[in-house]
């Protein structure tokens, strides 16, 4: 049976049961499993369930549900109303210093949890009703939350670098050290383009009321908001990046700190007790929505390493005499256009399988690549009209913005997105230099 016609049927189909709604992992395993019934037959359906329970029982995915249970946690916390009292007192007299203020609060939050809706979430919750207030143009105050909430994916520890670095056989911690600088270039695009853009018009973004602004000694004071926040990170990526620790050993220490950090705030048995069991049962829900979905994507990895696709691709692109970074920029547009339509875990599931090996066969560093395709995944939960946070906005803004508000809101911070991703694959240090560095 030709291979091409084989992936050709194999994606149409997998078009056609998202349409239907049909659930992600039973898509995926469903066309998988199908697929390999009528190129191999049953017989080869046997070697399936080992592949998968090898996979499933890696102690590398046992982070996932970690890193979710400490963002399940914070958001109960009362974290983010600290952090951002403290980003009022102090960047409140700066036109935009809000708006820059939450993309800070964001990076914090993108370092502690590790998940896009946690931070989204809750400065759509604390930071858009108090930048409306104070004037803050609709467009902007949207905007800023929704960029720096997508941070999570680049900024370690991200759940979608753990899922994509076990899938891909790369080192998870490296993973991380790769995507911090990145991480911060970008927020410091998103506060860069604010600030200049304030000050150019200041009617965008008017600085807090002179009766309204802190003294010097309560500036200094509200620091102290920013200790357990910090406690969690260091005993996250500090342990990680010292080699005290591995991320799935760290993500265990950062829930047990997370713990810690409950307690301390609650003070209450029977608060801490039900703030404990909600964010345990919200996490079994989401670690099994991940791993059906990954199991998925073991049986449609199966068929592609069956046919031998990355291979047979390599050589007519070879033959066809295609320059390598056309194939690249390709692979970037594919990212581009099916983020509009799916979530993050399924273009991974989809992809990796294929890409991931063609570009090793190309000649590009897979790591380097691995940088590539998360910044593409923050620009997919951005997109228009499918882009999940999107809806987590829609969700927290008042009943009078509209969902076209959102939409407009967010095409400035996926220009800065883009501009990133073209700065990291031009320089490829940016991404490559860190790793090279602590040499994990």
């Amino acid at each position: 049976m030709n291979p091409a016609l084989v992936v050709v049927v194999m994606f149409l189909a997998v078009v056609v049961l998202f349409i239907l709604r049909t659930p992600v992992a039973f898509t995926l395993g469903a066309v998988g499993i199908l697929s390999l019934l009528m190129i191999n037959g049953p017989r080869f359906l046997m070697l399936l369930p080992p592949s998968i329970l090898e996979n499933m029982s890696s102690i590398i995915l046992l982070a996932i549900p970690l890193f979710i249970f400490i963002g399940c946690m914070l958001e109960k916390s009362g974290i983010a109303d600290e952090i951002f009292e403290m980003i009022y007192k102090w960047l409140g007299p700066i036109p935009g210093g809000l708006a820059i203020g939450t993309v800070f609060i964001c990076v914090i939050f993108a370092a502690m949890v590790g998940v896009v809706g946690a931070a989204t979430v809750t400065m759509g919750l604390i930071a858009l009703p108090a930048m409306l207030k104070r004037g803050y143009k609709t467009t902007l105050a949207i905007g800023c939350i929704s960029g720096g909430g997508a941070l999570g994916f680049l900024i370690p520890p991200s759940v979608t670098m753990i899922v994509y670095a076990s899938l891909s056989n790369l080192s998870i911690g490296k993973m991380f050290l790769a995507g911090v600088l990145p991480g911060f270039m970008l927020a410091g695009l998103f506060m860069g383009y604010i600030l200049i853009r304030s000050l150019i018009n200041p009617s965008l973004a008017p600085p807090v009321p002179k009766e309204e602004r802190a003294t010097w000694a309560e500036k200094f004071l509200c620091i102290k908001n920013l200790a357990m926040p910090f406690v969690l990170i260091f005993s996250i990526m500090g342990t990680i990046f010292s080699g005290m620790a591995t991320p799935t050993e760290a993500a265990a220490v950062g829930a047990f700190v997370s713990i810690l950090i409950v307690v301390a705030r609650v003070r209450s048995v029977k608060g801490v007790a039900k703030i404990i069991s909600t964010a345990a049962e919200k996490t079994a829900y989401l670690t099994s929505m991940v791993l059906w979905i990954i199991i998925g994507c073991l049986a449609f990895s199966a068929v592609v390493n069956t046919l031998g696709l990355p291979s047979l691709l390599n050589d007519f692109i070879e033959s066809l005499g295609i320059n390598r970074w056309v194939v690249l920029i390709a692979m970037q547009l594919s990212f581009f256009f099916l983020g509009m339509v799916m979530d993050d875990l399924p273009i991974i599931m989809i992809t990796v399988p294929i890409y991931v090996p063609l570009i090793s066969l190309l000649g590009f560093d897979p790591l380097w690549f691995g940088i590539l395709f998360i910044v593409n995944m923050q620009m997919a939960y951005l997109t228009p009209p499918f882009g999940f946070v999107l809806f987590y906005m829609r969700g927290v803004v008042p009943a009078n913005i509209s969902m076209g508000q959102i939409y407009k809101s967010v095409w400035p911070f996926i220009g800065l997105q883009f501009l990133c991703l073209l700065l990291i694959m031009l320089f490829p240090e940016i991404v490559l230099w860190l790793p090279s560095i602590v040499g994990m």
